[in-house]
Order: structure tokens, then sequence, then C-alpha cells
């Protein structure tokens, strides 16, 4: 499925951040697949970047972001998600709704716009969603590692991407799992069992598939004993 995007560059440079962010190069086909976009486009718009200086191409291997690549790609996504925050802030947007709707105008604000936006909603940490929005003219995102990596005893607070399923947004919200809500780690089952969480004075039983589905900030140092 082909997506018209306003600016593909930069919706290119996101996707490749988050493909490299462990380390390692992005593949053209899983830029595609990442895109919803044709080998031959992503090809073309990986041409475009590299002869920007934004990324190396090398055939046959992969794609890497350069050190002007990533500042680009972490402020195309620092400024989507302060435009998720105007939409749900100030709009009223559901929070699973601001990332599809974001896309349609965010690479059309210019920069005092952005920078307005993020001083007129009291300079927000995070995205509806929970993540963290990054400083400006930095080439980093904290890590939001996944709910299930949390052991017992552990605290953290939830983030939930915006392409997760609405199927699935409806059953996190039953067990009082949406974005921001801080959840406490009482048992982790062994061999990829469930997790018992504590989450708003309740404990609630997240399977292994769905706890992988879920992420988690502010991840504070262990204090138990095991």
């Amino acid at each position: 499925m082909n997506h018209a995007y306003p600016n593909p560059d930069r919706e290119a440079l996101k996707a490749m951040y988050r493909l490299t962010k462990g380390g390692g190069e992005a593949r053209t086909g899983d830029l595609a697949e990442a895109l919803g976009l044709t080998p031959g486009t992503v090809t073309a718009t990986v041409k475009r970047l590299a002869d920007r200086g934004l990324v190396v191409h090398r055939p046959y291997m992969g794609v890497v972001l350069t050190d002007d690549g990533k500042q680009s790609a972490v402020a195309a996504i620092r400024r989507h998600r302060i435009v998720e925050r105007f939409l749900a802030d100030m709009l009223g947007y559901a929070w699973n709704e601001a990332d599809r709707l974001a896309r349609t105008f965010e690479h059309q604000l210019p920069q005092e716009v952005e920078d307005r936006l993020f001083v007129a909603l009291d300079r927000p940490a995070t995205c509806p969603h929970g993540f963290p929005i990054p400083a400006p003219k930095t080439a980093d995102i904290p890590d939001t590692p996944q709910l299930y990596s949390l052991e017992p005893g552990d605290e953290a607070v939830v983030a939930v991407p915006g392409a997760t399923e609405p199927e699935v947004v409806a059953f996190l919200e039953t067990l009082g799992l949406r974005p921001g809500v801080t959840v406490a780690v009482r048992e982790k089952h062994p061999f990829d069992g469930p997790l018992v969480l504590r989450v708003d004075g309740k404990e609630r039983t997240v399977g292994e598939r769905l706890a992988r589905q879920i992420y988690v900030t502010s991840r504070p140092e262990r204090t138990h004993t095991s």
C-alpha cells in the first residue's frame, strides 16, 4: 500500500532512526514496509538523502544515518510529537488519533511556529502516547523499553504507540493501561509467562505478547533485593 506523505524525506529519516536505534543498518525492504512505499520509491528517497549528506547507503547492505542525519531525524520526531500534543491538548483529539492527523500538516510548520507551540503547551515532556519529546538540537532520544522487559519490583510509566490496533487500545483501556499511567510489576511468570501488574491500585494480568506491544519510560533504579 502506497502512502502519499507530505514530506517523504522526513518520514524516511524518522523510520531510519527507529530501525537503527539499537545499532546496525536499515535495509531498503524494511524501510519500504515501515513506510508503506514501494522499494523503488524508497531507493529514490535514500539517494536524495545521501546526496544531502544525511545518510550513507551501502548497496546490498543497508542505510545508516550520518551525524547530521540523526539530528535531522530526531528533530522531525520532536516536531511530530509536539504537533500530536497540540492536537490532543488544544484541539481535544484522542491520543490514538493524534499520530495519523499530525502527519498531514506537521511538515508545513515554520520552525518558529513549532517553537511557540512548545511554549504554549507548557513545554511538555512527552507526546500523548507517552513517548519522550527530545530536546532541540540533539541526536538521540531516551530509550523506551518494552513493558515485558521489566522485573518484579520495577515501576515505570506506560507509553503506547500510535500504530497500535484500535481493538488492542480498547482492551488496554479496560485494564487501565493508557499513556502516562504508572505501573508496578508484582510478578513475572517464567517461560514467557504473563506479568502481574499494579495499576491504579488494582492487580492486572497481562500476557507476554501484549506486554511486548506496550512500552515504558522513567524506568528507575531497582531498589528491591532478589
